[in-house]
């Protein structure tokens, strides 16, 4: 049994949620449904305006281990902040949670913690705006090849493929992993990010991923196809599993060429945010811990579904006993 059964290299953001209205998005210049990097400047002006305001630690593939934690598994986190009131907090809610935050606050970094203000209309719809800060500069001398060794799984994020220094870390810990006996994954994160790099991407799923996960716009992105099948097809003869999300539709799962779907059930969304996120986590829970393929998806959706029933990121009911309520476990 290794130390950690699903260790995660993301970005460490720092959420700031805040419910508006329509009109609030429209008087700050604040684009509906989109996530927008934003400057120093622009990030304290925007949590200046924020009411009733809601703080917990962020960032796409640390929502998912911490997702994956609460499911009972070890997991461990590999993320960058800075020895600042907002890093610190981070670093304590990570561990508070149940995770191993590996590495510990920068003291005297240039940048400061990253923080995502994240405003939410009545519709459901999450309006982010991000500013990276020292998240974004996560690199090779971050990644503990022990802490890759001894992990199970090990899943990354890839909007941290946007930097070379990123590009190396992942390389380091995908060798550290298998290495190790581990398997390696990456979620495509976003398809402007798929389109910048697409040649790197294509390189890192062929070459070293185990498992792939994008929704249909990121993979046909990364493949030039129009259409899904096609893109999933070429997906499938260059990565052992491939995970196509579908936005309401049926989640499409392929490993040694044999395709199944796992079907969404229709939720009411309060909270789009961390949807993606928590999806990851009831998968890769299922993988970790030996599910078929199908309901590795299943587990994903139900995970998914919960966490868009509440304002915020991370699970809030017992996600394993609604696995247990399907009869999934």
């Amino acid at each position: 049994m290794k130390r950690y059964q699903v260790a995660g290299i993301g970005n460490a953001i720092v959420d700031v949620i805040s419910t508006v209205n329509d009109h609030f998005l429209d008087h700050m210049g604040i684009h509906k449904g989109i996530m927008q990097l934003i400057e120093r400047d622009r990030a304290e002006t925007l949590y200046g305006a924020m009411k009733d305001r809601q703080e917990a630690s962020g960032g796409s593939v640390c929502n998912t281990i911490a997702g994956i934690g609460a499911l009972g598994l070890k997991t461990a986190l590999v993320g960058r902040v800075r020895d600042d009131s907002l890093g610190r907090f981070f670093a304590q809610d990570t561990e508070r949670a149940g995770t191993a935050f590996v590495n510990p606050p920068v003291a005297g970094g240039e940048l400061p913690t990253s923080r995502s203000m994240i405003f939410v209309t009545p519709d459901g719809e999450r309006s982010m705006n991000t500013y990276l800060g020292i998240s974004a500069e996560v690199g090779p001398e971050d990644v503990d090849e022990s802490v890759m060794s001894d992990s199970e799984i090990v899943f990354l994020e890839g909007y941290l493929f946007d930097k070379d220094k990123g590009k190396e870390a992942f390389l380091k810990a995908a060798r550290a992993c298998h290495k190790g006996g581990g398997r390696v994954g990456i979620a495509l994160s976003d398809p402007f990010c798929v389109d910048r790099h697409r040649a790197d991407f294509r390189r890192l799923v062929a070459n070293e991923m185990d498992y792939v996960i994008g929704n249909e716009k990121e993979l046909t992105s990364l493949y030039e196809e129009n259409d899904l099948d096609d893109a999933l097809a070429r997906a499938a003869q260059e990565c052992g599993i491939v995970v196509c999300t579908r936005s309401g539709d049926p989640v499409v799962l392929i490993q040694n060429g044999r395709r199944v779907e796992a079907p969404v059930r229709t939720v009411t969304p309060v909270d789009a945010t961390g949807a993606g996120d928590q999806f990851a986590a009831g998968f890769l829970y299922g993988l970790a811990t030996g599910q078929a393929l199908e309901t590795c998806g299943r587990m994903g959706n139900i995970a998914a579904a919960e966490v868009i029933g509440h304002i915020g990121a991370r699970p809030r009911a017992d996600v394993r006993a609604l696995f247990k309520a399907e009869g999934l476990l």
